[in-house]
């Protein structure tokens, strides 16, 4: 079946650009008139029993004239974007390009295109999606399909405002996102109707810039999470991973197994004793968001919605004055921790704006993970895209050593709704979120 998709790959990679060329460089009536010059061609072949072929010659006879013309708009401009640091997947970002005219003549009826990175994913990367969807709906069966598009932004055409000779005009573009991760500009170009109307002249400025999109996020209502305040040694910073806390107490007489560096050597010189400074152990709510990343998609629509939901999480987690620690498992696994001063949440969502499917990896990466993680946390939120044997043995190992547990489930809409497994007794703790109607059930949990 291989060479047969690189067949398809082939035709799909021209067919795509020359409908990307079309769309950019032909006006909505110059897409008309192109049509209209293919259907005539089709059909006035037969110059004996019909006048089409006509039609077709004055059609083309426009066209030709749209191309002559828009050779002769050698125009020069430069352009600036001022970017927001972040956009959000499924929101509407806006910004502003300040343009200016560098020629001695005033320019007007320009539209603003911006060029972006092509989307187009290499050979491999297009097979193993084109794949999964094969597997996951029958080949010949069109419900169900969620159709695959590689399309990263939404992106309307910006009016540019008439510009003097020498002046500078601001041009507001808007622009939607629709999956997470960096989105990349290559530049901007400018373009200018024919006096016909149908074709487009180009000039193109090289800009290149970045932006990160975050993971979209829902709305959460107040969700009574599991566990409860734990004692934390070495309070928050510890916590962190960056050594005991540094909320000092008070000074006291040194004792057996105390580090050397917390002697209070002045207080030492003074008494002739040692003398260490005490630190404040705390207790607090800290709690883990375990990410299941495992999946052969490299584009899968489960592990979006996966991080999704994490991110929603996350928002709503930091907001509750508590620690959150996310785990996933990447290239390596991987633990950050924020809440209560340690990170803020566009930290914890730059980090999920990043996160990639993990192909490579068995599962028991993670459970070894969370297991190793799971004697400083007061509760997990596990959020997986399937609930198999190797989901259900960690929600059982999580339960056996008495750690509360809430477990988000990842389906598709035609897939059977699975049973709760080792979560039975606890119907509260387990939830199954249905593409499609995500943000509807988790405005719905308690």
């Amino acid at each position: 079946m291989k060479p047969i998709f690189k067949l398809f790959y082939r035709i799909y990679r021209p067919a795509s650009s020359l409908w990307y060329w079309a769309r950019r460089r032909f006006t909505l009536p110059g897409l008309c008139v192109a049509g209209g010059v293919i259907v005539a061609g089709g059909v006035g072949t037969d110059i004996e029993n019909t006048v089409t072929y006509q039609i077709f010659a004055l059609l083309l006879a426009f066209l030709i004239l749209s191309f002559a013309c828009s050779r002769f708009f050698n125009a020069k401009f430069s352009a600036t974007r001022s970017l927001p640091r972040f956009g959000t997947a499924g929101q509407p970002l806006y910004y502003r390009v300040l343009v200016k005219n560098l020629t001695a003549r005033p320019q007007k009826g320009l539209a603003l295109l911006e060029d972006l990175e092509d989307p187009r994913p290499p050979f491999e990367e297009w097979l193993a999606v084109n794949l999964a969807e094969t597997r996951r709906v029958h080949p010949f069966r069109y419900t169900g399909r969620s159709g695959v598009s590689f399309k990263l932004v939404n992106l309307k055409e910006a009016e540019v405002p008439p510009i003097l000779p020498g002046g500078e005009t601001e041009v507001r573009v808007e622009l939607t996102p629709l999956r997470r991760g960096i989105l990349r500009f290559n530049g901007m170009t400018l373009a200018r109707p024919d006096p016909i109307g149908l074709f487009r002249s180009f000039v193109k400025i090289s800009a290149p810039q970045t932006v990160l999109i975050l993971p979209k996020r829902h709305w959460l209502p107040p969700v009574a999470l599991p566990g409860t305040m734990r004692y934390q040694e070495g309070g928050v910073a510890l916590a962190a991973n960056i050594g005991r806390s540094e909320e000092f107490v008070s000074l006291r007489e040194y004792r057996h197994g105390d580090p050397m560096r917390h002697i209070h050597w002045r207080s030492w010189a003074k008494v002739g004793k040692p003398i260490v400074k005490e630190f404040e152990d705390e207790f607090f709510v800290r709690h883990a968001l375990v990410l299941d990343t495992f999946t052969d998609e490299p584009r899968s629509e489960i592990l979006e919605e996966a991080v999704s939901v994490a991110a929603s999480f996350a928002c709503a987690v930091l907001t509750q004055e508590s620690l959150l620690d996310l785990l996933f498992v990447g290239p390596e696994s991987y633990c950050f921790t924020a809440g209560r001063g340690l990170a803020h949440a566009d930290q914890m969502l730059e980090i999920l704006a990043s996160v990639k499917n993990c192909a490579g990896k068995n599962f028991a990466a993670l459970e070894q993970l969370v297991i190793n993680h799971v004697s400083v946390v007061s509760g997990c939120i596990c959020v997986f895209q399937k609930w198999d044997d190797a989901r259900k043995k960690l929600v059982e190992k999580l339960r056996a050593l008495g750690v509360p547990v809430m477990v988000l489930v990842i389906i598709h809409p035609a897939e059977t709704k699975p049973d709760a497994g080792p979560l039975r007794d606890t119907p509260d703790c387990f939830h199954v979120l249905e593409i499609g109607k995500i943000a509807e059930q988790l405005a719905g949990l308690k």
